[in-house]
């Protein structure tokens, strides 16, 4: 039971490592080109510039996590549900992102697959824990 904390903790903070840097990023610059964007991927959007993604980017998907990822760690009983809900959300965030703007990177199965298995570990620690 143990290790399941573990291992989701560390996917946690691996996602939040990646989501903070990059949603600073788009909130320093919010057309994108400090990240190396360009609003034109955009145009199938509902959005005309990076700051709802920076935000999500940074608040949901790098404080979520780091606080997540905190929790795990300290086996909290509320580590396996915040992990099934941030999992759900990364999944989807990944999923609306193809939609609006295409495959455009190895980087967007690879999220969706982490967010699976975020969700996977959360619920088997909510079922082991119930």
């Amino acid at each position: 039971m143990k290790k399941y904390f573990i291992i989701l903790g560390c996917v946690q903070a691996f996602i939040a490592l990646g989501a903070i840097p990059a949603g600073y990023g788009y909130l320093s610059d919010t057309s994108g080109a400090g990240m190396g964007a360009s609003l034109e991927l955009l145009k199938n959007s509902p959005l005309t510039s990076f700051l709802i993604p920076g935000l999500f980017l940074l608040i949901v998907n790098g404080f979520g996590n780091l606080a997540g990822a905190f929790l795990s760690f300290r086996k909290n009983a509320f580590a396996g549900k915040a992990g099934l809900l941030l999992g759900i959300i990364l999944c989807l965030w990944i999923i609306i992102q193809v939609y609006w703007i295409g495959l455009i990177s190895f980087m967007q199965p690879m999220f969706l697959v982490i967010g699976i298995i975020e969700a996977l570990l959360g619920f088997l620690i909510i079922k082991k824990t119930e």
